[in-house]
Parts: C-alpha cells; structure tokens; sequence
C-alpha cells in the first residue's frame, strides 16, 4: 500500500509523521527492504493447510509459512498463499511443503491463480 503515501519525494514520505512510519520507510522516504513476501503455491498433491511449513527444493532449510490454502474446483488442483523469504519468492521456484509430516514438492506461482473474466463496456 506504499501507494497510498505517494512517490519517494513527496511531503508523507520525507516527513514521515504517521503511524508506524519508523518500520517501513528509510529517513531518506526510501521503502525499507522487506524480509518476506506473499507467494502463491500450487503443485502439490494435498492442499496445504494454514500453519505448513514451506522448505526450499531440498526440504533442509525452512523458508517459510503457509497463510491459507485450499482445493481449487476452477483449477481442479490444491492451491495455497504464504510467506517466503524475499529472495526464494520468484515465480517457477521449487519448494517442498511439509503437510501432515510428509514432505510435497510445490512450485511458487502468480497470483491470482485464475485471471478474472468479468465482461467489460467498450468505450
């Protein structure tokens, strides 16, 4: 929501002087760097459910924390969100889930899983 503040050289930005500015902005206005990122996942055979945990490709390292996740009818697959270090949240990324103590492998992916296809007025 950094949109909601306006561009790195406007009035919100340099003074700061809002709720929990200290946390997301630099002194200079600048967007601190953020250590997690929302992902979505899908790939796996169960759907993962809130509280897995995510694991890079070889499943030693935790990198993660699955928010939600559910069967999709429009994709007749699992699909889940979470959160995953910065630097592993690319798109195509292979990454294991650990759901009911057996270990899946995933993939990150775009979100939203299904485009919408709501008709438009032409103008």
């Amino acid at each position: 929501l950094a949109w909601t503040m306006g561009g790195p050289k406007s009035r919100r930005r340099k003074e700061g002087g809002f709720l929990g500015a200290e946390h997301i902005l630099k002194p200079d206005g600048k967007l601190q760097k953020v250590a997690k990122k929302r992902v979505g996942i899908k790939g796996m055979k169960a759907p993962a459910r809130e509280g897995a945990e995510i694991y890079d490709a070889a499943g030693e390292n935790k990198i993660g924390d699955v928010t939600s996740g559910t069967f999709s009818p429009c994709l007749k697959a699992p699909i889940a969100m979470g959160y995953v270090e910065t630097p592993l949240s690319k798109v195509g990324t292979e990454i294991s889930l650990k759901i009911r103590g057996k270990m899946q492998k995933a993939e990150i992916t775009k979100m939203p899983f299904v485009e919408s296809r709501y008709y438009r007025v032409p103008e």
